[in-house]
């Protein structure tokens, strides 16, 4: 090894790749972004086109390299992280056959129901470690065959975002247990395909890559993609995992009873344990960990950061990203409640709590009283409070914390911080990463992958968090008075959400 050792880590997430590089000591020295789009041709549908990935990881790789002028040779190592429960098909020339269906989208819906019929609800739950849903891989395949059958019959094989690009250095195709757990396919407890399930699916086994562990080296970079990135062909190449397992191991949540909260265009509630945790109700779900002897017990909802970001786009205009700052200001000034003002932040349909696609977002509460600030404090307040709804779901099944490590960019908003803090009941703690640990995740990886680190229990040492806000009493009382409406406003909604989405689709 040469005296200082540097993992590129790639995260692929659903605005764009972020390449970062780090040291031997978990060090960030520098990071590069590049951008993409995604499409919405009708309600509940979310694409994307697999080649933007691969561009925005070729122009990321180059322009992180410039910066700090590291020699291509100087990189030890290409680990991933990556937007999970994609489903992209590509032909035998490794050619993506149609835009990849991203982890948002819902129109997948009567294939999930057919496979919880096929197969049970409660005996898949127990197995995958997850309900049934549109939102996994699995159902978008189904949907695929049988909607699109001359591209489900031209296919290979069907991956994830970092898959393509793994096989688009590599030329191998792989994926790993943390990516496979988001298909609803996979045997969380067995760690292989599930059998019953796949031929159940109607899904050719042949189909779905070879899973294997997020720190295993599958190739190296190839010559015509070294040209294409910058890399030194040879460099070894690490596939590493789904977001969501990279972002917990970067939050150092690497040992039993460790818990955190990310919050990005999505958001969660995770921590580690050794074994499944499940929920009579099925609210929460586990995925493999990226140490394959730990499962990631969790709650995902749809449109956490990202719902903030639809109403800055109304508020402050597309682009303005000091519009966040604007907002964050508004609703400091707005007391706790925002004045009588919930919101629904179910833009996107919605996973946990709820597992509805039809879901759809509100204001309510409204009257003439209510401005920009009132909006602002209830988006941020009404995200909380469907995560307090997933934090409940953990603890209802035992699990006791002590506190949440909060990361993502919205880790970075004070108001949303305190927010969280209250409605939780739990004080908040800052890891020395915020937005990068799912980045951080995939380079540890990376170095368990080519021995750099004996193996994940480094990030214990290497992730620091210090204490940033604690409950504030007087504004729990306000939010335990609220907590309860907010779900009812749910239930009360539900009925006409359907209605609505009917209507729009029809």
């Amino acid at each position: 090894m040469p005296a200082r050792t540097f993992i590129l880590a790639h995260d692929l997430g659903t605005t764009g790749d972020k390449a970062s590089l780090f040291d031997e000591t978990g060090q960030l020295l520098t990071s590069s972004f590049a951008g993409y789009e995604t499409t919405y041709p009708y309600a509940g549908w979310a694409e994307q086109n697999a080649d933007d990935w691969w561009q925005a990881v070729a122009e990321s790789s180059q322009a992180l390299l410039a910066q700090l002028s590291i020699r291509p040779t100087d990189v030890a190592a290409v680990s991933f992280s990556g937007q999970m429960m994609a489903c992209l098909p590509i032909d035998k020339t490794g050619q993506p056959l149609r835009p990849a269906i991203i982890w948002a989208d819902q129109r997948a819906t009567a294939e999930a129901t057919r496979l919880a019929q096929a197969v049970g609800e409660s005996a898949i739950y127990q197995r995958t470690g997850h309900r049934v849903s549109a939102t996994y891989t699995g159902p978008k395949i189904m949907w695929i065959k049988e909607h699109e059958p001359e591209i489900y019959h031209r296919a290979r094989a069907f991956l994830q975002a970092k898959d393509y690009v793994v096989y688009r250095l590599t030329g191998n195709l792989a994926t790993d247990y943390s990516d496979a757990s988001g298909t609803n396919l996979f045997n969380l407890n067995t760690l292989i395909w599930d059998q019953e399930i796949v031929q159940a699916a109607g899904i050719e086994a042949r189909l779905l890559p070879q899973p294997c562990p997020s720190h295993q080296m599958v190739g190296y970079v190839a010559a015509a993609a070294a040209r294409t990135t910058g890399l030194m062909e040879g460099t070894p190449v690490v596939i590493g995992g789904g977001d969501g397992a990279c972002a917990t191991v970067g939050a150092g949540v690497v040992r039993e009873g460790d818990a955190y909260n990310y919050i990005g265009s999505s958001s969660w509630i995770a921590l580690a344990s050794p074994r499944p945790i499940y929920d009579p109700q099925r609210r929460i779900f586990n995925f493999a960990h990226l140490n394959p002897r730990l499962v990631c017990p969790m709650g995902t909802m749809q449109a956490a950061g990202g719902a903030y970001r639809w109403l800055k786009a109304w508020l402050c205009g597309e682009g303005q990203e000091r519009g966040y700052q604007e907002m964050d200001r508004w609703a400091a000034q707005t007391p706790p409640g925002a004045e009588g003002l919930l919101f629904l932040p179910y833009l996107m349909g919605e996973r946990s709590p709820w597992w509805n696609p039809a879901a759809r977002g509100a204001f309510v509460g409204l009257c003439m009283r209510h401005g920009r600030g009132h909006a602002a404090r209830a988006v941020l307040e009404g995200v909380a409070f469907n995560l307090r709804m997933i934090l409940d779901a953990l603890t209802e099944q035992g699990i006791e914390l002590q506190a949440l490590r909060l990361i993502g960019g919205g880790a970075r908003s004070h108001i949303w911080r305190q927010i969280l803090a209250d409605i939780y009941g739990l004080p908040i703690l800052r890891p020395r990463l915020l937005v990068e640990a799912t980045s951080l995740g995939a380079a540890i990886a990376g170095g368990v992958g080519i021995g750099l680190w004996p193996g994940y229990d480094v990030a214990h040492d290497l992730v620091q968090a210090e204490a940033a806000e604690a409950p504030d009493p007087a504004n729990q009382a306000v939010y335990r008075e609220l907590y309860p409406i907010f779900a009812d406003a749910y239930r009360a909604l539900e009925a006409i959400s359907l209605r609505l989405g009917q209507t729009a689709s029809a």
